[in-house]
């Protein structure tokens, strides 16, 4: 028995997925220069689900959209007390002059996106880059960053955690949970 509070339901984060989606297209319209890119591991399952819906949208048959790895260029990385698992970077394309959307998950201190704007620099010099977050908890943030594109912000205190569930990963409903604490959340 979780003992996380639900603060997004399924049926609303479908609903926020797909506002999302038709955000994105009100800004980059037939995207023209403009490639998404979800941020591994947990990014990418966003991504994914932004990225075909997407193509139903626009009625495209692809879009330019790649997988980062930022393991290496997290600045705690090598202060960390067990050895970090690398994803895989699949990238066959450059961002030089292009409109970049950044998907994560989770926006909470910023240092992923800082770390994700590093690894992104040896693939090109883009044009704009932009980012999309299904959750932003505004008031954790040790960096100036910000997300352009959000499906829900959260206040909630430093030691409360956050927890994106995705149907096809974790056997359930989509949904989002908050619990008071990290270690309330793998009980």
């Amino acid at each position: 028995m979780s003992n996380g509070r639900i603060i997004l339901p399924h049926d609303r984060f479908q609903l926020t997925l797909e506002r999302l989606s038709h955000q994105l297209v009100e800004e980059f319209d037939r995207f023209e220069n403009t490639c998404l890119i979800g941020i591994q591991p947990r990014g990418t399952l966003l991504a994914d689900r932004i990225y075909l819906r997407l193509l139903d949208i626009l009625g495209v048959p692809e879009l330019e959209y790649g997988k980062l790895d930022i393991t290496f260029y997290r600045d705690d990385f090598r202060t960390r007390d067990k050895p970090l698992k690398a994803s895989t970077t699949e990238l066959d394309f450059l961002v030089e002059n292009k409109k970049v959307i950044l998907v994560d998950d989770v926006l909470y201190t910023g240092r992923t996106v800082q770390a994700a704007l590093t690894a992104l620099t040896h693939f090109g010099r883009p044009s704009r880059v932009e980012l999309l977050a299904l959750i932003d908890r505004r008031f954790n943030r040790h960096l100036p960053i910000q997300s352009d594109f959000t499906g829900l912000r959260i206040d909630a205190l430093d030691e409360a955690y956050v927890k994106v569930e995705w149907g096809q990963e974790e056997g359930a409903e989509d949904q989002v949970l908050l619990y008071i604490t990290k270690q309330e959340s793998k009980q």
